[in-house]
């Protein structure tokens, strides 16, 4: 692999009272400052990506204008099934991302282990989910984040008969910045400068590869 780049993912930022977290999503979900702070680390510095996964209100309310302030772009990865909930975007929030310019992709229906799904689960949370977006946005639905960072074989065959053209892990490290699966370094709850240095530098690589190779092949 060449030249490779860094993908960081966001979930919640700011107060974490308007909607009942999942258990364990409050490690991912970071002050207003801490993002703030990952923001100004990578303004200036080349081969980052950044993307939102979850669909949180935060994404318009706090991300977005902090994004456009900073001449930034990065992708959103939306729950179409769960818009308009509590704390969550609405249809309204994810045509604003739109308009801005930002990337609107799909992070499924409901929040589901794409693992754990069957058939008639895997056609609302692959193509309805798909639709839903694209009607909001004008633009087709091809890229998405795999919710839990969970697959297999199974749910990359699924996703490539869908014709999805990238989809985003929770896999961290460095990437290749054309493949078909991206691996993303989610935000944690207790970051600080030393932290975004080691995830900007990438990290221990091999260790990392080698539980990506062990998703993409195991039943």
């Amino acid at each position: 692999m060449g030249a490779s780049i860094v993908n960081l993912t966001v979930h919640g930022i700011g107060e974490t009272t308007r909607r009942q977290l999942d258990p364990g999503e409050d490690a991912t979900w970071v002050s207003v400052a801490q993002f703030e702070q990952v923001l100004d680390a990578v303004a200036d510095r080349p081969g980052i990506r950044i993307t939102f996964d979850d669909g949180n209100a935060s994404d318009v309310e706090i991300a977005l204008p902090r994004l456009l302030e900073r001449g930034l772009t990065a992708e959103f990865f939306v729950l179409a099934g769960l818009l308009g909930k509590p704390g969550r975007l609405t249809r309204d929030g994810v045509r604003e991302l739109a308009k801005a310019g930002m990337p609107v992709g799909s992070h499924g229906w409901a929040h589901r282990d794409w693992r754990r799904i069957d058939e008639r689960a895997a056609v609302q949370e692959l193509a309805d989910a798909h639709r839903v977006i694209a009607d909001l946005t004008g633009q087709p639905v091809s890229r998405v984040a795999i919710p839990f960072g969970s697959y297999d074989r199974r749910v990359l065959r699924r996703l490539r008969q869908a014709g999805v053209t990238r989809a985003y892990t929770s896999d961290s490290g460095r990437a290749d910045p054309d493949a078909w699966l991206q691996a993303r370094n989610s935000l944690v709850h207790d970051l600080d400068a030393g932290w975004i240095e080691q995830v900007l530098n990438g990290g221990d690589r091999i260790m990392k590869l080698a539980a990506r190779v062990y998703k993409r092949f195991r039943g």
